[in-house]
């Protein structure tokens, strides 16, 4: 992550797609503040997140998004509870990032499938790069 504004704007991302179903929960909360915690974000920056509007920034490296995409799929499961809102909200980030919505679908299904819904990080860029040939 390069700059401050986007690693604020990948946050603010992430907050507005954690309460997508409607409600916060106390693990999505915990998983924001690892993050924000990674990108060395401090404590009372990362509550003023929570006050302001997302304006989406475009991420132009694909490594970037994917990890991104990554990110909120991991937040879609850290509660325990797949909403449909959340599924289709997921799916819609996706496409407007420029990811391949079949790679999209084939990693939020071996997400299900893992019993803590984590992939490991070679097999998550097998996936997409499968759908580059």
């Amino acid at each position: 992550m390069n700059t401050e504004e986007e690693k604020r704007s990948l946050l603010l991302e992430m907050i507005a797609f954690s309460t997508v179903d409607g409600e916060l929960h106390k693990r999505e909360l915990e998983f924001l503040w690892l993050v924000a915690q990674e990108l060395n974000i401090d404590q009372k920056l990362f509550q003023d997140l929570f006050h302001q509007e997302n304006i989406p920034q475009i991420i132009k490296s694909e490594f970037q998004r994917i990890q991104q995409f990554y990110r909120l799929a991991l937040i879609m499961h850290c509660d325990g509870i797949l909403h449909e809102k959340e599924a289709k909200a997921i799916q819609q980030i996706a496409i407007e990032m420029g990811l391949n919505p079949t790679a999209t679908k084939r990693v939020l299904d071996l997400m299900k499938k893992a019993p803590n819904a984590m992939i490991d990080p070679k097999k998550l860029l097998k996936v997409f790069q499968e759908q580059h040939n």
